[in-house]
């Protein structure tokens, strides 16, 4: 029974071997190939801004501390929404109350001496020419924290597709002068895929004591990568 077993047992790994080398391509039925990555960068002049405003308030207690902070971010709502921001560009992106501990160590003998309400507002805002007024003027109404300014486009799809297209035209360009270097022509397209794309843009700079916060809007880059393998022709 145990060398019937075993005769089973060593015929089915033979019968499992020679599937396994029948399933797998040599080297030599391998296609040979070239494979590289495309890159493009566009920029433009953004049309929106977002910004992240907050307020920051203490009281003796956690109910006083948020209640006075809740009346100051309302101002700084009412201040937008009088500029013309829609509730849809508006999301509040933090909210805590912690208490203010008397020592830093948080030992036995500590004690809370207070306590400390923030909140946070994502703002997103389209007209870019009153961009400095209105941080101006939220500051004014009870903002103190201001987390700064991303620039970027409404509608960025178009971009990104034309991005996108150069890039392969660049993939393209290095295939070729790859392969004319080589001694060999590109054959069919094996793949094609895209490996990143990014949007972004320069930070500007505040000076809070001015009449209205100056701002620059510069440009925001939008990149694509795309990854395209070749075969390489007979």
């Amino acid at each position: 029974m145990l060398m019937r077993s075993f005769l089973n047992n060593s015929l089915s790994a033979l019968v499992l071997g020679a599937a396994l080398m029948a399933a797998t391509p040599s080297l030599a039925d391998r296609a040979n190939t070239i494979s590289v990555n495309g890159e493009a960068s566009i920029s433009r002049a953004p049309d929106m801004a977002t910004i992240s405003v907050g307020v920051t308030t203490t009281g003796k207690t956690a109910a006083e501390a948020l209640t006075q902070n809740s009346a100051e971010m309302q101002k700084v709502i009412d201040r937008l929404k009088a500029s013309g921001v829609g509730d849809a560009q508006m999301q509040t992106s933090g909210l805590s109350v912690n208490p203010n501990w008397s020592n830093s160590n948080y030992s036995s003998t500590s004690e809370v001496e207070g306590f400390t309400a923030m909140n946070s507002l994502r703002v997103g805002i389209r007209d870019l020419d009153k961009l400095g007024e209105l941080l101006d003027a939220v500051v004014a109404d009870g903002a103190n924290t201001l987390n700064g300014v991303n620039f970027g486009l409404i509608d960025p799809r178009p971009v990104l597709d034309e991005a996108r297209k150069e890039a392969i035209v660049d993939a393209r360009a290095k295939a070729e002068l790859m392969a004319a270097a080589a001694g060999v022509k590109l054959g069919d397209l094996v793949s094609i895929s895209e490996v990143g794309g990014y949007g972004g843009g320069p930070s500007p700079a505040f000076r809070m004591d001015a009449a209205s916060v100056p701002v620059q809007r510069g440009e925001v880059d939008y990149q694509a990568t795309v990854s395209m393998t070749w075969e390489i022709a007979d």
